[in-house]
């Protein structure tokens, strides 16, 4: 990736910092935007790491931030939407007004970013975008049903700017399963519990950050040349079958 310019939303912190470090680690020059600055990762290439405050929700924000980064760079090679995520909270008892933030966080930030690097992805030979999805798209998600439907309306929006930017711009998205960001353990609890939801997925273990940022990788660099329109699964197996708990073979 030497020579080559990345953008990653929600680069700061959690799945976006790993993504950032592997970016940077191949040698990119890489562009982040959101509301805190890495503090930890690679000591080798923060030279070449820019951070801008921005709003990926306002569309006239996004557009200024990237047109300052073609006009700094002259070029823009790979865009990773990862800017995302949602609290668990019921559908019936959260507001309507919740509801539009979690779309315009996981759905709308994504579409302002590729509509504002339409035309400079185009522009540059073998770009490519890198849309991040959550298993949540395509199961049922209860406490973050809103959050599961705009994960499943960036998959649509990839398959279908795949097919429309084609042949200029690939467009793919990595689905993620459960991720080892720093406050996981928390999120489920105790040790204890975050181990049991560890042995819920076939492979024992959640992702770390660094194995996300590695399929990003893939997807934006040439081995996956002929590679758009897909959406790859980076979910340690997904999750086990929940009869196989009450056959004798479970």
């Amino acid at each position: 990736m030497t020579g080559r310019v990345v953008v990653v939303t929600g680069g700061g912190r959690g799945v976006g910092a790993g993504i950032v470090d592997v970016f940077l680690e191949a040698g990119a020059s890489v562009e982040i935007c959101g509301r805190t600055v890495p503090e930890e990762g690679v000591e080798d290439g923060r030279e070449r790491l820019s951070s801008s405050r921005v709003d990926v929700r306002d569309a006239a924000a996004v557009h200024t931030w990237i047109d300052d980064i073609g006009a700094r760079h002259g070029r823009l090679d790979v865009v990773i939407n990862n800017a995302g995520g949602a609290p668990f909270a019921s559908f019936s008892t959260s507001s309507t007004r919740f509801h539009d933030k979690i779309l315009a966080l996981n759905f709308s930030s994504a579409a302002n970013v590729c509509h504002a690097a339409s035309e400079i992805l185009s522009a540059t030979a073998q770009s490519s975008v890198v849309n991040i999805t959550s298993i949540s798209a395509r199961r049922p998600s209860p406490g973050t049903a809103v959050y599961g439907a705009a994960k499943a309306a960036l998959e649509s929006l990839t398959t279908s700017l795949a097919v429309e930017w084609a042949p200029a711009v690939r467009v793919n998205a990595v689905s993620c399963g459960l991720v080892a960001t720093p406050g996981a353990v928390d999120h489920y609890g105790d040790e204890d519990q975050y181990a049991a939801v560890a042995a819920t997925i076939p492979r024992g273990q959640f992702a770390t950050p660094a194995e996300i940022g590695q399929a990003c990788l893939l997807l934006a660099s040439p081995l996956a040349s002929h590679i758009t329109g897909a959406v790859l699964n980076v979910d340690g197996g997904g999750e086990w079958p929940a009869f196989l708990q009450h056959t004798p073979n479970g």
